[in-house]
């Protein structure tokens, strides 16, 4: 049999000179059985396209199916942060620095209040005073403590 009119349909091909016409005869010839074994090199870039239909492609719930094979969790949405939420930690820190600076404070004066000329010799009395408590009498005595070893500070500088 002759195949000179495919040769030459396949040079114009190459040349790319054919129509959509003559494209379509090279594939229906090329998709016949019967191929001659001078143009067998040719047959599958001809019926590529008429293979690949009937392969499978990703279908639109692919990424669906391919989670719940490994079992990820979805992706995670981002999240809206607002500058209050932001400083939050900032002000819980300044609060804290505010409560320990006012006890910090509070406990500095308390301890650097003169005691009253009555109270100083508390501590040392073999009977507890009925209007002074003991834990009265036991702050008393570090602050007679710690203003003895203030003055004794002050006559080292």
């Amino acid at each position: 049999m002759d195949y000179k009119y495919i040769e030459q349909l396949l040079e114009r091909y190459w040349d790319c000179a054919t129509t959509l016409e003559e494209e379509q005869i090279l594939r229906t010839f090329f998709s016949q059985k019967d191929v001659p074994v001078v143009l067998l090199p040719y047959k599958d870039l001809f019926t590529y396209a008429e293979t690949e239909k009937t392969e499978a492609v990703l279908g639109e719930d692919f990424d669906r199916r391919m989670l719940s094979i490994i079992q990820e969790p979805a992706p995670v949405k981002g999240k809206t942060i607002h500058l209050a939420q932001r400083l939050k930690p900032l002000f819980k820190a300044a609060a804290i620095v505010a409560i320990i600076l006012t006890l910090g404070n509070a406990i500095q004066v308390a301890f650097q209040q003169e005691q009253p000329i009555g109270q100083q010799d508390v501590a040392t009395m073999d009977g507890v005073d009925e209007g002074i408590s003991v834990a009265q009498q036991v702050v008393d005595t570090v602050m007679q403590d710690s203003t003895k070893l203030q003055s004794s500070l002050q006559l080292y500088r």
